[in-house]
């Protein structure tokens, strides 16, 4: 069990900061004004994107740039607390980060992210409960959340539920073939279940 909270920590603390996240605090250059702006891939062209990936590191750019648009919620207020809400978990303050994700859900309570932070943070605070019903939630608003399926593999591993821990890996890998730990995973699942119904 130890193996799979690692591994969900794990997982989770790279879609919460994912490789190359530090890169929008740097300044950026100005474009030459006579270039117009690249137009912006939609959160379904990504999605597409991703799910057609070659290889990890275009999949982790990629994921990169999906995890930005599931961290805004065109809230600036909810934007915020989210913020100051990673920041409380960063620092192992879980009561503090819960606290201001139920607020963050208050106002934003479509918001597929937040249910996910906040499942997060019940996983790391051992209430798989709270956190299957939140990444439900995070599904069901979007159901393409690859880190939430990811999650929910890790829990439902962890309750030795290995049929439908394979199906969620199965599902997240479905969206993003491309991530390595959920590949040995389930590969390694696969083995295990053999020809166990599905």
């Amino acid at each position: 069990m130890r193996f799979f909270a690692f591994l969900l920590t794990a997982s989770l603390s790279l879609l919460i900061h994912p490789v190359g996240a530090q890169e929008g605090a740097r300044p950026k250059e100005q474009a030459p004004a006579a270039r117009p702006a690249p137009r912006a891939s939609t959160l379904d062209e990504l999605f597409e994107r991703l799910s057609k990936a070659e290889n990890e590191q275009e999949a982790q750019g990629i994921s990169t740039l999906i995890d930005r648009r599931l961290s805004r919620s065109g809230s600036d207020t909810a934007d915020l607390l989210l913020s100051r809400a990673t920041q409380a978990y960063e620092s192992k303050d879980h009561p503090l980060a819960v606290e201001l994700l139920d607020r963050v859900l208050a106002l934003q309570p479509a918001w597929a992210e937040a249910w996910y932070r906040r499942a997060t943070i019940f996983y790391q605070l051992d209430d798989p409960i709270g956190a299957m019903a939140d990444l439900h939630k995070a599904l069901k608003i979007e159901p393409r959340h690859f880190g939430a399926w990811a999650g929910l593999g890790h829990i439902l591993m962890a309750s030795e539920d290995k049929i439908r821990a394979l199906e969620a890996y199965r599902r997240a890998l479905k969206i993003n073939p491309q991530f390595p730990t959920l590949q040995t995973i389930e590969k390694r699942l696969s083995q295990e279940v053999g020809g166990q119904d599905l």
